[in-house]
């Protein structure tokens, strides 16, 4: 994957993520002060840091779900 590919697919996650926030608004609670947003692929295993580390961070698994439309 090239760094631009890699770019517009973070991009695609975050407005994943902020529809998600609209649909869902009780998700802003799941964010700390301060946190940065961590996206994790769902197909992704998953590789939490030790507790050395004093940056907050907010963790999502990202599981897209595409609906058909009619018309």
């Amino acid at each position: 994957m090239t760094k631009k590919e890699f770019a517009e697919r973070n991009i695609g996650m975050i407005f994943d993520f902020i529809k998600q926030i609209i649909d869902h608004p009780y998700i802003m609670n799941t964010i700390p002060a301060g946190a940065e947003l961590d996206f994790i692929d769902k197909d992704i295993p998953v590789k939490v840091k030790g507790h050395g580390t004093k940056k907050k961070v907010a963790r999502y698994k990202v599981a897209r779900i595409f609906e058909p439309m009619k018309g």
